[in-house]
């Protein structure tokens, strides 16, 4: 599953300049492979490869193009443990947690691959009787993909499953941290004869993936845009966009919430904040990054939380009983010491955990007395940190939760039916997660709302992402 060579128009190939760069192991820093470092040119030449792929692909019945989807999400299931060691080997989360994003991943290949035989029109109640009216829903046309780091595969999967589903050729750039997984579900997709070109993997370092995004968002044969990354990276595509009208679909950044009242319970509230928190090392979108509780239970969450989270274990990925693997990369530790670092100047307290380790290893840690003006209540920590606040009522929980620009996931532990019903209805954030702590599926959509980005993924309605609808107007003579 190794793989060495970007995908274009079915063919494995090297760069047109022969570029490559290096893939690191995050837990040793050690290099495993390099591969081709992408430039302009291999950008043009994917668009073409998905333009010459298009009219066939799009002209299958949706019944013929599950049966190839069918075939690849075998494939995956029979290489579930290699894609794992993959994930491991550049990502760095533990092979368990690997694992569960190996079947993550996959539930969306299944998924799609249903879906695409459930592309339906309406037919329409016409105004007048010598006409008949109908909506077809037909797929956009060539897509383009860029996919972060965090979750090598589940993210490739959940925009490629739906948009080859719908009938549409796709081009997509992984991050440049994680490529290996990428190429390694594109060499499954060859095995299973998914036709050249329908499914085009570019590899590139961060220097030409600005390039790569600049073609594929100025491209006027490119008709849609997916984005999973930081607000910041989703505003400029979207700027890019805006010259030749693409769709997009944008799943930016988060700062979730997780509010836990007095009547929460309290083991069940300090295991969705475990869950929630420091799954892949706090590096999720949808991970907690402000955790308010009641003054009531407050001091009893804090002890047990902080009990909890130095129990963990931090270490290789590989390495048997690790709980909890390295940060990406050394500026992603030096982010979360800043944040840390920033909260503690202005008061806030150190109660389990608070340094960094050798590498880009960062203990699990708890702060307590956090304030609305701290680093860590207004950004994006992307790790290890469970940033505790104390709130009085409802409504006072409610305003401090929905006071960021950010809108994608929020968290609420509670045993009061109404409360729950009134303080979900009142959060302004695309997914609540109620009494629950881990809340992402394939059958249920993703995505945010303010500048946590547009559209959904997954679900059945994550392939009209990928759909356009045509009316049809029909004289009777």
């Amino acid at each position: 599953m190794l793989q060495q060579h970007y995908l274009c128009g079915g063919r494995r190939q090297d760069a047109v300049s022969g570029a490559v760069f290096a893939v690191n192991d995050p837990a040793t820093g050690a290099q495993i492979t390099s591969v081709p470092n992408a430039g302009e040119p291999d950008a043009v030449a994917a668009i073409d490869a998905a333009e010459q792929a298009l009219p066939s692909w799009r002209a299958l019945t949706g019944k013929e193009r599950a049966r190839t989807m069918r075939r690849w999400y075998n494939l995956l299931c029979e290489h579930a443990d290699d894609l794992a060691v993959l994930i491991s080997a550049e990502e760095g989360k533990p092979l368990a947690e690997a694992h569960g994003e190996v079947d993550y991943g996959l539930s969306f290949v299944e998924w799609f691959a249903e879906e695409a035989k459930r592309v339906d029109g309406n037919v329409l109640q016409s105004p007048q009787s010598d006409k008949r009216l109908l909506a077809l829903k037909q797929p956009i046309g060539i897509c383009a993909s860029i996919t972060p780091w965090n979750f090598p595969m589940a993210m490739i999967t959940r925009k490629v499953a739906p948009a080859l589903a719908a009938g549409c050729t796709i081009v997509v750039k992984p991050a440049e941290q994680t490529p290996l997984t990428a190429l390694a579900i594109g060499e499954l997709a060859l095995r299973a004869e998914i036709p050249g070109g329908v499914l085009n993997i570019l590899t590139a370092d961060a220097a030409n993936s600005v390039t790569i995004g600049k073609v594929l968002t100025s491209d006027p044969r490119v008709a849609h845009l997916s984005f999973t990354g930081s607000t910041e990276v989703g505003r400029i595509l979207m700027r890019q966009c805006a010259s030749t009208i693409k769709k997009v679909a944008l799943e930016l950044g988060g700062h979730a919430p997780f509010i836990v009242f007095d009547d929460a319970d309290l083991d069940k509230a300090v295991e969705g904040a475990l869950t929630a928190k420091y799954r892949n090392a706090g590096q999720a979108c949808i991970a907690p990054n402000r955790f308010y509780v009641q003054a009531g239970i407050h001091d009893r969450f804090v002890a047990r939380i902080a009990e909890r989270s130095a129990a963990l274990r931090v270490g290789n990925g590989f390495d048997r009983g690790i709980n909890v693997g390295p940060l990406i990369d050394t500026h992603a530790v030096a982010k979360v010491r800043q944040h840390v670092d920033d909260a503690t100047r202005q008061g806030a307290q150190v109660v389990a955990g608070g340094c960094a380790g050798e590498g880009n290893f960062f203990q699990p840690t708890v702060l307590t007395g956090v304030t609305r003006e701290m680093v860590i209540s207004r950004e994006e920590t992307f790790g290890p940190v469970i940033a505790v606040a104390r709130f009085e009522t409802e409504a006072e929980a409610l305003a401090l939760a929905n006071h960021r620009e950010y809108g994608l996931a929020a968290y609420l532990y509670t045993r009061d039916l109404a409360r729950a019903w009134r303080v979900a209805e009142g959060l302004e954030f695309g997914m609540v997660g109620i009494n629950a702590g881990a809340i992402s599926n394939e059958v249920a959509p993703f995505g945010g709302v303010k500048q946590s980005g547009l559209g959904r993924e997954g679900s059945k309605y994550g392939i009209d992402e990928y759909l356009e609808v045509k009316y049809l107007c029909v004289g009777l003579q």
